[in-house]
């Protein structure tokens, strides 16, 4: 028993000494790191002052207030937030992969994964989780808690992130047979985070659904928040949908692990 936890445990030991080793690197610059981490926060921050500019001119914007938006703004940042901060790195895999530094990580005793989303560790990105954090508090504001929201809230967070998660390290592998497509990856995931920033009610019923059964975005914040909010679905999809994150992140996952060893079991080394 003991053995299986210190196995479970060691992708997170080995991650936080590979981080550490790069704060460290980037504390050796305080001002260039303070600099960076105040200008992230600013810039994630015009996203959502865009939003107020426009909410301060229409009532509404689906039939959302600001404070709804904000909540699902504040969500699907935390998520991709969360994801971006651990394994963001994965995006820079082509990268890796024509100068051979993955060649080096392949002969080193720690999961390739792992060395690949700590390469670079960067610090300063939980700027970013800060802005998102300080967004979604305005959005909770209003929000008539109770036990089983909050619950459902801490479980869309959770779920946002592991979706995210999961979309940068499965798309990230299809540079295992291009080497440079980094863009197609950014499509899905910082696309994504723009449209779950937004309620889905302004898209049109055809785009809801590919969010929700092809690629799941849609439950990164949109489906928790419907029930936190007491909001019916004005698309009348089934209410059980917005308590399925977990079944849509661990279907994510499951994808983006069977990716990533399809991916390593591909690669022939550079020029492959």
């Amino acid at each position: 028993m003991a053995d299986l936890l210190a196995r479970a445990v060691a992708p997170a030991v080995d991650f936080t000494r590979i981080g550490a080793l790069w704060v460290r690197a980037s504390m050796a610059y305080p001002v260039s790191f303070w600099l960076l981490a105040v200008s992230s926060f600013l810039i994630t921050g015009l996203d959502f002052a865009g939003i107020v500019v426009i909410l301060g001119n229409i009532d509404d914007l689906g039939g959302f207030g600001l404070h709804e938006i904000a909540f699902l703004y504040g969500a699907s940042g935390l998520g991709i937030a969360f994801a971006d901060l651990l394994v963001g790195r994965v995006e820079r895999l082509g990268q890796m992969i024509r100068l051979g530094r993955l060649d080096v990580m392949m002969v080193k005793p720690v999961p390739l994964l792992v060395q690949v989303c700590a390469d670079e560790f960067a610090l300063r990105r939980l700027a970013r989780v800060l802005q998102a954090g300080v967004v979604f508090g305005v959005g909770c504001w209003t929000v008539d808690w109770t036990l089983p929201r909050v619950g459902a809230s801490v479980v869309m967070v959770v779920c946002s992130a592991l979706i995210f998660f999961s979309l940068f390290v499965g798309l990230a592998c299809v540079q295992f047979w291009t080497t440079d497509s980094a863009e197609v990856a950014s499509a899905f995931t910082y696309g994504g985070n723009t449209v779950t920033s937004y309620p889905l009610s302004v898209f049109p019923s055809e785009v809801v659904k590919a969010l929700t059964f092809v690629v799941p975005i849609a439950f990164v914040s949109w489906y928790p928040a419907l029930f936190v909010l007491g909001r019916p679905d004005p698309f009348g999809l089934p209410s059980w949908l917005q308590h399925a994150a977990p079944v849509a992140a661990a279907v994510c996952l499951l994808a983006a692990g069977l990716a990533w060893r399809a991916g390593v079991r591909h690669y022939r080394s550079t020029g492959s």
